[in-house]
């Protein structure tokens, strides 16, 4: 199987190259284009209660695609919901992603929920990571350009729980408050996740809450019945 990411940073789009046989899995609606020699089969990925706790806690669709090549070579792309990038991670071991953030994976990787703590109540964002496990290939998406931290034994840094898009096994987390109550009121700052190495992390340039925030007063209002 080969990849190409195209029109990086923003507006990325994922094309996989594939020999017959080979099969790729991706989230509901994520296909933007494919050949015709390859074949969709649609299936509630992990078994029922797997992906009734992905549906309802982790925020992802209920069913995946698995798309697979039958005849020949195949070539089909994938998109993002929104606008922004897509990285590959030749995954080994154990990644969390934020809810929205995947894109799509070889079908021999693992997809689960993991519970963030209970201030997650509070950060405005989703309550739940996705844990992905197992050896292959995952995609992930980002909203904005997405950045990579590489993070030494014992570093620490503080993402916004609204840029954060996925993080290495390895990496422990915790979910605080960043200043005090002025700073949350007043400075539009909340809880942020405190992350600290060794390991990868990939942050987004951009937060949906927020690009909501700034997009809802230009939108128009609804005129009140004469």
């Amino acid at each position: 199987m080969k990849y190409d990411i195209l029109y990086r940073p923003v507006y990325s789009l994922l094309k996989v190259e594939m020999e017959s046989g080979e099969s790729i899995s991706a989230e509901s609606g994520a296909m933007v284009s494919m050949t015709p020699n390859i074949e969709i089969q649609t299936s509630a990925k992990g078994g029922l209660l797997s992906s009734l706790k992905r549906s309802m806690l982790g925020g992802e669709s209920f069913f995946q695609n698995t798309f697979t090549c039958r005849q020949g070579k195949g070539v089909i792309t994938f998109g993002p919901a929104y606008m922004g990038d897509v990285e590959h991670i030749p995954l080994s071991g154990e990644w969390l992603v934020q809810s929205g953030s995947y894109l799509c994976s070889t079908p021999s990787l693992g997809i689960d929920t993991k519970f963030q703590g209970l201030k997650g109540f509070v950060s405005g964002e989703s309550l739940f990571f996705l844990r992905i496990f197992g050896q292959g290939d995952l995609f992930i998406s980002s909203f904005g350009a997405i950045h990579e931290i590489d993070l030494q034994p014992g570093e620490e840094v503080r993402v916004d729980t609204g840029n954060l898009v996925a993080f290495q096994q390895g990496v422990t987390y915790s979910v605080e408050q960043v200043g005090g109550i002025k700073s949350t009121v007043l400075g539009g700052e909340g809880l942020v996740l405190r992350l600290k190495g060794p390991g990868k992390l990939y942050i987004q340039t951009r937060s949906p809450a927020s690009f909501v925030g700034w997009l809802y007063p230009l939108l128009p209002k609804p005129q009140g019945h004469q």
